[in-house]
């Protein structure tokens, strides 16, 4: 029997949170056991009431309420950390993740996989989110050498070793793709469908897409470094060979006056550039800082979590602590 954690992270999803649970209960085949883990990412609307509401009635749903708004990723590592399935399953919490296909994703895995992430035959959002996959696309296959016919969303399944793989990483900058990348390879995609968003817009921002890139860029790569010593290299022998050109123009021409407005552009070009590289090297200086002072990935303010409770019920508080200790019921 396999075991199927979903990991799903919540944000001002009140009016849509309940239909996705409703789906996950309607698909999972009654041959699979499976639990999943809702966490809160300190949303503005009152989804929390919901998780609680859920987690009261059942015992396999696990809710966690961060204290503050840490990000999707965050919330991730905090659900990965969490789970105690076999597959793990990542998905969104507005519905566009079709979770009536996600045997597709799992009987892919099963054919040797480490990783599957969905690929939708047309993405049904804003052009802003579009964009911002497009950059978030070529990012990771520059970046951080993301296999070239491989695409990464939300929506995805991996198996338990490569999640155990990914909550090592303890510092305050998570990228979910980057850390799967940077655990295996051996990663395939399967086509689904890509629903309309059924209530409200987007919680991406400019703000946070940002964010998320420059996580990608300066998380696991050193490339950004690299290009801009590559940039600086470049216009230095450009204005090297300027200066000559410069320096043989004035002895054939010496009735060439200095250009004052050449000289302002060059000035301005290159002064731009080295604050873009200083920039740069700031914010991968800012970044170790911040690390070495131990800011969290996420704060919990709260966790629900009653899985086993049933079980305790009917064995009785002795033989459940028992097996929780060995792994093992009495008599085996």
């Amino acid at each position: 029997m396999r075991f199927i954690s979903f990991i799903i992270p919540c944000y001002n999803s009140e009016h849509t949170l309940k239909r996705v649970i409703e789906e996950i209960d309607q698909t999972v085949s009654t041959t699979d056991k499976y639990e999943i883990v809702l966490v809160n990412d300190h949303s503005k609307d009152n989804v929390w009431e919901i998780i609680e509401g859920m987690t009261n009635q059942r015992t396999n749903i696990v809710g966690v309420d961060f204290a503050d708004n840490f990000g999707q990723h965050s919330a991730l590592m905090a659900g990965y950390r969490m789970a105690k399935g076999d597959i793990i399953v990542s998905l969104d919490d507005d519905g566009q993740t079709p979770v009536n296909e996600v045997y597709k994703l799992i009987n892919k895995l099963e054919e040797g996989y480490d990783a599957v992430y969905a690929k939708y035959y047309k993405k049904k959002e804003s052009l802003f989110r579009r964009l911002g996959s497009q950059v978030a696309w070529w990012m990771s296959r520059t970046m951080i050498n993301r296999p070239k016919d491989v695409t990464g969303c939300s929506y995805f399944v991996m198996r338990r070793y490569i999640m155990e793989e990914v909550i090592r990483y303890k510092n305050c900058y998570p990228y979910v793709f980057g850390l799967v990348i940077r655990s295996t390879k051996n990663i395939a995609n399967v086509y689904v469908e890509h629903r309309e968003r059924a209530h409200g817009s987007s919680g991406y921002n400019i703000k946070k897409l940002l964010s998320l890139w420059m996580n990608g860029f300066t998380a696991f790569s050193v490339k950004p470094l690299r290009i801009a010593g590559f940039i600086g290299y470049l216009l230095a022998m450009i204005g090297f060979i300027a200066i000559i050109a410069i320096v043989v123009k004035k002895i054939m021409n010496p009735s060439i006056a200095a250009g004052w407005s050449s000289v302002m552009s060059v000035v301005l070009i290159v002064g731009g550039v080295i604050l873009i590289m200083l920039g740069i090297m700031g914010e991968y200086i800012g970044r170790i800082y911040i690390c070495l002072n131990n800011s969290p990935q996420y704060v919990i303010k709260e966790q629900i979590d009653r899985r086993g409770q049933d079980k305790m019920e009917n064995m009785g508080s002795r033989e459940f602590l028992y097996e929780c200790a060995t792994g093992k019921e009495r008599g085996e």
